[in-house]
């Protein structure tokens, strides 16, 4: 092979990778011109576990998140879904645990002694995510895991070896996760609502333990994903978060596969750094990447204050699912583990419902991308929502199976993947599904996925009509009958 070959090669491989072979600069310009990575385009649905000493009281009142339990009890304030007094959670605190007992108390009480890391593992991959983000530190401070930086800048126990736990927790989950093929993420939060650093001297807290803390989470673990929150009490530049994610790109040991989000300063989100966020909302719009976070209720951290009727079913899950994926998005779902480390039952068999669903119907998600048109809605009104702080997931029931008088419904979702174009249906329409205004290709086949039946079809006007089957309930399992997915190829 001649050098100037070699050379040509050598150039077209560089090309393929243009996220990683340059050097990137600490403002936004540059930061944002690094490309996402595909997988984190193709996998769709990932796994949120927000987990911490909050999970010991793990109580607020119902639209509320209980991870925020010590901001609620020690600022007596509250919001959420609901009208609140916002002594809530402070009466519950005082007259379960009495007026003295210190939130940090609950450090130790978080023992974990019934984590297995394994255990979370085998779920988590059977749920059908392909990565998962689990909160590493959240806005009270306490960190998973052993970083000195917690306590010592404290002056008492403040992370998971030195306090209750006795254990490396995001070391043990990285070494399961990594038996899996599932990516992991850290979720790390810029602010902390009592650090003493952080209430008296801002700069000393972001240069002399923010920033090297992260650090140390990144270097220790190696994480796909870095999740950052807590952003909105300051600017980047005053996080200097730039300067943090250019050491991402460019120094660190996940330069060449890393992925960000975009919560690194109050002026960030939906604006600046990997892909774009939102959190309880129906989500955003394919221009960029983004990923729709919510919980299975209502609160991220377990709530035990929540009953069945406050989570979302295993349809409601699958539709919210893709209803992002029809968008070019992903779903960031979340589950709450108790204080001793169990995943609540009713989150367990979710996560195995939509394992189920997407293990025959996954083709229809999995690195797929939008079509020229996400939904086709029926006659009416579009968009209902109700009015509410954090939009609950039945919103897509009212937008689907359920509408309210004179409202549309979403008839079908699609997403497309090379030549293939699939539609997924809420509902069974009968005896034939139309899909307005498309014509396939006359060699075209249709595939009902939950079956693997051919089925037949024709155009009627614009349409394509798809002839289907009788409905046979017997011959569909429960968890295929939450949408019906449908591959034109």
């Amino acid at each position: 092979m001649n050098r100037p070959y070699i050379l040509i090669l050598l150039l077209a491989l560089l090309s393929a990778f243009p996220g990683y072979t340059q050097t990137y600069s600490p403002n936004w310009e540059s930061l944002d011109s690094r490309p996402i990575p595909d997988w984190f385009q193709d996998a769709k649905l990932g796994i949120f576990i927000h987990w911490g000493p909050y999970s010991v009281p793990a109580w607020s009142p119902k639209g509320t998140y209980s991870e925020w339990y010590q901001y609620w009890m020690q600022n007596r304030t509250l919001f959420g879904n609901g009208k609140f007094t916002g002594t809530e959670v402070y009466d519950y605190h005082t007259q379960k645990y009495g007026p003295h007992f210190s939130y940090f108390n609950f450090g130790d009480m978080f023992t974990t002694q019934s984590f297995d890391a394994d255990e979370w593992a085998e779920l988590l991959s059977q749920s059908g995510a392909k990565y998962v983000v689990i909160t590493t530190k959240h806005h009270d401070g306490f960190t998973l895991w052993p970083n000195k930086n917690a306590s010592e800048s404290r002056g008492y126990p403040w992370n998971s070896l030195d306090s209750g736990p006795k254990r490396d927790l995001i070391g043990e989950l990285s070494e399961a996760m990594h038996k899996t093929s599932v990516k992991l993420g850290f979720y790390y939060s810029l602010y902390e609502w009592f650090h003493p650093w952080y209430l008296t001297d801002k700069e000393k807290y972001v240069n002399e333990y923010m920033h090297p803390q992260f650090k140390d989470l990144i270097e220790r673990y190696q994480p796909d994903i870095a999740w950052g929150d807590g952003d909105w009490e300051l600017e980047a530049e005053e996080w200097k978060t730039p300067e943090l994610i250019a050491w991402l790109y460019n120094e660190s040991s996940v330069k060449d596969k890393i992925v960000i989000n975009d919560r690194w300063g109050k002026s960030t989100r939906n604006r600046h750094g990997g892909y774009y966020t939102a959190e309880y909302e129906s989500g955003l719009n394919a221009d960029h990447p983004w990923e729709a976070c919510r919980g299975m209720g209502f609160s991220f951290g377990y709530n035990q204050n929540e009953d069945v009727q406050d989570y979302n079913s295993p349809q409601t899950l699958i539709l919210l699912l893709t209803d992002a994926v029809s968008r070019g998005g992903n779903l960031l779902l979340d589950i709450g583990p108790d204080g001793n480390g169990k995943i609540p039952v009713i989150m367990q068999e979710r996560l195995l419902q939509m394992g189920k669903w997407l293990k025959v119907n996954g083709e229809a998600i999995y690195g797929t991308r939008a079509w020229k048109r996400p939904v086709q809605w029926s006659a009416g009104e579009q968009d209902y929502k109700p009015d509410q702080h954090y939009l609950g997931g039945d919103f897509i029931l009212k937008q689907t199976i359920d509408p309210e008088p004179g409202y549309a419904v979403k008839e079908l979702f699609f997403t497309q993947k090379d030549d293939v174009l699939y539609a997924i249906s809420p509902r069974w329409t009968g005896k034939e599904m139309i899909i307005k205004d498309y014509h396939p290709k006359p060699n075209a086949t249709v595939t009902l996925l939950a079956t693997g039946q051919k089925l037949n079809w024709k155009n009627r006007g614009k349409d394509m009509v798809i002839m289907l089957p009788e409905f046979d309930p017997n011959r569909l399992k429960p968890e295929m009958q939450y949408a019906y997915a449908f591959k034109i190829q």
